[in-house]
């Protein structure tokens, strides 16, 4: 008890997400529903589809075959380019390889993590059942075998490789074990998992297994006293129990140290309070004999380890293999066990998930765990199937045990619920479980009015199936938290380029607005470009309105934040709370839009609210890589840039705008527009100057009705080319102003700018020179805005984002109609049109969803920062499958099915991927074969093409993949052929034309089949 004394008793582990494919339940909802309402979920055919399966009819005819089985749907199917794998890869792949790797993806979503971040070590801890696959379909195609070469076979067969395999494809870089212990085989990878985690081997860990039974469709052969039972039922501790039945099955589960879980705010299914594994030794009858002795230790260490009494355990889920010799040894060995702290009888309910799906083999036990784990997470004590009385060799009575016979709720009776797990292997490794009620956790806190939610598939259908099953989970959980929804969505799936958001207020909300479509809110798009770049563009007077991001103040803290804190730092440069003009009461309202048409409140409320915004955006994940500003708005990029200090910045505009508001004169505004359509947009504030065109005109005016006018025509869109601001002054009193604001500047410390941005002065990027003279900041005040000229700059970059960070949108609108903006420039704005009728954050959240269709990525953890969200269970990646699966041939000898029942063809079934027999394409490649002698008296104008069509065939045969499909020139890499395929593809070269090709002449000189080809053409005689 050493080892137990030293144990680590205040970690535990939590499961935090699992996934599976059972007998009768695509995944683990379906399983439980079934195990709830006590469904036995065995398969029995008809003579008719034994037949077209290949069983043999003298076979069929023997009294001992049973047509029964547990089958597992879509087994011969996958998702081959999902994971990108090529199709002849897929189809030489151990499907039980396969669909774990499916089962993995599914599981860490239902945990709601994603890998692409690594910010988790996950280690990975499985094994597989026997590989009948390879015995009965792929070792009969010798020819196959040989194309493909033994390397690969081996990657794709061996028990070895699929804890790696998921490692690899899904980029996790905790251990990564393959378990191989038979029947016991999950269950002693989950206990491996446990201790890997309380070791600080890894942060998270999947843990599972999986056995697919080849053929598909196909029974047994009964054995007296033997394992399977002889009428495909499991009657598990009934009186007529005689055994179980063969099932194909794969599961697995996300286990988290328990502490780190709850501060993660995860869905916890259950808790593993301890677990324990051990071996029988030789205390048995024979090696595959059960030991009472060795059972129980396992159990009565695993109690130990969790430090819990065995009168709080209310549920054990037995391995109950329903056979005759296994059961009353097992009851025996669990009543030893419990006696140890306990006298208590009949308190501890019985069953075992082999009465529902049968046998899983290697799977076995995580069945078993997940079983359990969901009977505590819904208070239900699951019935037991096929049971009607006792096995007369179990004494019940005595024992903590009864079998209860309906599903019924479960009761704590003062102490967390607690289950019991068994797993027991052929050859004595014993494996037990104990597991424990999830703790309650804190409640989801309070967000934000509008929720965004994020879908995206590999793939357009994928997209909108995914769309479609969000829908219906919905329905199904109808009072599901939005917020917790929407998390979810952001931080725990991949983002896929075909993607889809939806700014929506509730459940119902979402559900209507999704199914119906909407396309003004439903938004869809491809992102079709790396990452793009994000420049901010931060508008200058003449944007602003009362309760300009009013919305923002109010529910996102981080805005609301710096607002407060800006206006606290203007308070002895203003005289007044700079928030009171801002956010006004609604009697002042009036009075407080007056007052920001006044330059000296207006360029500071711009700032403030700007900087504020840009501040919200950036803790969300939007670092802009290049800004540009419109006037004031060249401060904000500054203060953001590291020119002024936040401090300086806020006393430079204030100082600014008082000293632009003393100045008696005005602006000029060249407008593209016709005279006669400008004239009835003026007041009495405006007027029109000398006309130079019949298309253009000049309008003069106070600065603040200039620039007030301005962004009217930019938001009403009826300017037709970017417009010039001027600013005419008296000379003498402009000089007095310029001299008294180059004292103002020359009172800061400028530093060179640290982000790029864009001048108003020269139309290109700032230099730090510039930056740090004050002459500079003096010329500003004065002279021409070159914004047209900062947008050619900006549009250089063919992909970048352009993301207005201010009220209003004249600057989206000026740059949307730019003639340097290109198909892939994004063009966005941050806040409404004061006339505009939606949500400040409604309209902030539509943004942000739109950048992140293009592809901008954002810091999903960083956007509920100041929430209390928790991560739900949701719909998986919808796979889209398809059949990749080596038929036996038709003639296979029937000696050869009679000796071993589990081979047998699968009859006519849906064609290979690839669309021929392979057979008959080893044949044809033979023919399409050039020899030498065939090359040599080709004309030379068309030997290239034969040489290409060759190429293509044996890049066919090796890959599965048809390059005609290819429309575009792809390299080899592109065409997903790794090292190890191209290996087999210069061995293959070399033999057909004789010619040694290396990797670097296929990763340089001839990377495409047409450019081999064309080097293979040069090269031969």
């Amino acid at each position: 008890m050493d080892r137990l004394e030293a144990a680590d008793s205040h970690e535990e582990v939590a499961i935090i997400g699992m996934a599976g494919r059972f007998p009768g339940a695509r995944n683990v909802y379906e399983f439980w529903e079934n195990i709830r309402n006590g469904v036995e979920s065995i398969s029995f055919f008809t003579t008719e589809e034994m037949e077209s399966a290949g069983i043999e009819p003298v076979l069929l005819k023997d009294p001992d075959y049973v047509n029964a089985a547990g089958l597992m749907d879509g087994a011969d199917r996958f998702d081959a380019s999902f994971f990108v794998i090529n199709a002849r890869e897929a189809e030489i792949m151990d499907p039980q390889h396969r669909v774990l790797l499916e089962c993995a993806w599914e599981a860490l979503e239902n945990a709601a993590y994603i890998t692409q971040t690594r910010s988790h070590a996950v280690g990975v801890f499985l094994g597989v059942g026997p590989n009948s696959y390879f015995e009965n379909n792929l070792i009969l195609h010798p020819e196959l075998l040989d194309m493909v070469g033994s390397y690969q076979v081996l990657l794709g067969n061996a028990a070895h490789f699929p804890a790696t395999r998921i490692s690899f494809k899904l980029d996790l870089t905790g251990p990564s074990i393959n378990v191989q212990n038979a029947c016991s085989t999950s269950g002693v990878a989950i206990h491996l998992a446990c201790q890997s985690l309380l070791g600080n081997e890894c942060d998270m860990a999947l843990a599972g297994g999986a056995y697919i039974r080849v053929p598909l469709k196909g029974g047994y052969l009964y054995t007296e006293d033997g394992i399977p039972s002889p009428d495909g039922h499991c009657r598990a501790f009934d009186a007529t129990a005689a055994g179980t039945v063969v099932s194909s099955g794969v599961a697995m589960v996300v286990l988290k140290r328990l502490s780190e879980a709850v501060r993660d705010s995860d869905f916890i299914y259950a808790v593993i309070k301890g677990s324990a594994i051990n071996n029988d030794g030789s205390n048995k009858v024979g090696f595959t004999a059960p030991s009472v002795s060795g059972q129980s230790a396992a159990i009565a260490e695993a109690q130990a380890v969790a430090e819990v009494g065995a009168e709080t355990i209310g549920y054990l889920e037995a391995h109950g293999t329903g056979t005759k010799l296994g059961d009353p040894i097992e009851i025996v060995a669990l009543t030893s066990a419990f006696r140890k702290s306990t006298d208590k009888k009949g308190f501890c309910a019985i069953g075992s998930v082999k009465a529902n799906i049968g046998h899983l083999d290697a799977a076995a036990g995580v069945a078993g765990v997940i079983k359990a784990a969901l009977a505590l997470k819904n208070k239900t004590l699951p019935p037991a199937v096929n049971f009607e009385r006792p096995s007369p060799q179990i004494d019940f009575q005595n024992s903590p045990f009864y079998v209860s016979v309906e599903a019924s709720h479960w009761e704590a009776n003062g102490t967390p619920r607690r289950a019991g797990v068994s797993s027991f292997g052929l050859g004595g490794t014993n494996a037990h479980i104990v597991l424990e009620d999830p703790p309650a956790g804190e409640p989801s806190g309070g967000s934000r009015p509008w929720q965004l939610l994020l879908l995206s598939g590999k793939t357009e259908t994928a997209l909108e199936t995914a769309s479609t099953n969000l829908v219906e989970h919905l329905k199904r959980q109808p009072d599901s938290n939005l917020a917790d929804v929407a998390y979810t969505l952001q931080v725990g799936r991949q983002d896929f380029d075909h993607r889809r958001i939806l700014v929506c207020q509730d459940i119902d909300d979402a559900v209507t607005t999704l199914s119906a479509s909407a396309p003004q809110r439903v938004l869809t798009a491809i992102k079709e470009t790396p990452q793009p770049s994000v420049a901010f563009m931060f508008p200058g007077q003449g944007a602003q309105y009362v309760n300009m991001g009013l919305g923002l103040y109010q529910v996102e803290p981080a805005f609301r934040k710096h607002v407060d804190h800006c206006s606290e730092l203007l308070n002895s440069h203003l005289g007044m709370d700079l928030r009171d003009a801002l956010y006004p009461g609604q009697d002042e309202a009036e009075s407080s839009n007056e007052r920001l048409t006044q330059t000296w409140l207006a360029q500071p409320a711009l700032f403030v609210t700007e900087y504020a915004l840009a501040q919200l955006w950036m803790e969300w994940g939007l670092q802009p890589q290049a800004m540009i500003g419109h006037s004031i708005g060249e401060y904000v990029a500054a203060c953001l840039s590291g020119v002024f200090s936040l401090e300086d910045a806020l006393a430079l505009v204030a100082a600014r705008g008082r000293l632009v508001q003393e100045l008696p004169g005005g602006s000029m505004l060249a407008v593209a527009l016709p005279p006669e359509e400008v004239e009835p947009l003026l007041d009495e504030h405006l007027s029109l100057a000398a006309i130079n065109s019949p298309s253009a005109c000049v309008v003069t005016g106070s600065t603040e009705y200039v620039n007030n006018l301005e962004a009217q025509l930019a938001a009403k869109e009826l300017t037709a080319r970017p417009l010039h601001t001027s600013h005419a002054f008296h000379s003498e009193m402009m000089d007095g102003i310029l001299d008294a604001f180059a004292g103002e500047v020359g009172k800061f410390h400028l530093g060179p700018p640290q982000i790029p941005y864009v001048s108003n002065l020269t139309g290109t990027w700032i230099t730090a020179e510039e930056a740090t003279d004050p002459a500079y900041w003096v010329r500003h005040l004065r002279q021409t805005v070159r914004f047209s000229d900062g947008l050619c700059e900006l549009f250089q970059e063919p992909t970048r984002a352009l993301l207005e960070v201010g009220p209003g949108q004249t600057l989206s609108t000026l740059a949307r109609q730019h003639p340097a903006k290109g198909s892939r420039h994004c063009v966005v704005s941050s806040l409404r049109h004061p006339r505009e009728e939606v949500s400040d954050e409604a309209f902030l959240l539509s943004t942000l969803g739109k950048l992140w269709l293009t592809g901008v990525n954002i810091n999903w953890p960083g956007f509920s920062a100041n929430e209390q969200r928790h991560r739900l269970p949701l719909p998986s990646y919808p796979f889209e499958r398809k059949r990749y699966w080596i038929d036996p041939p038709v003639s296979v000898a029937d000696e050869t099915i009679t000796k071993n029942v589990t081979r047998g063809s699968m009859g006519p079934q849906a064609s290979s991927p690839v669309g021929t027999d392979l057979v008959s394409q080893g044949h044809a490649r033979k023919e399409e074969t050039m020899s030498e002698s065939t090359i040599d008296s080709t004309p030379i104008s068309s030997r290239k093409d034969r040489i290409l069509g060759v190429l293509r065939t044996i890049l066919r045969d090796l890959s599965g993949l048809d390059l005609n499909e290819i429309k575009t020139p792809s390299t080899f890499l592109e065409m997903g052929f790794d090292s190890l395929f191209l290996t087999r593809a210069i061995v293959a070269f070399k033999k057909e034309f004789g010619l040694k090709i290396t990797f670097r002449q296929l990763f340089e000189e001839a990377p495409t089949p047409d450019a081999l080809a064309g080097y293979i053409d040069e090269k031969l005689p």
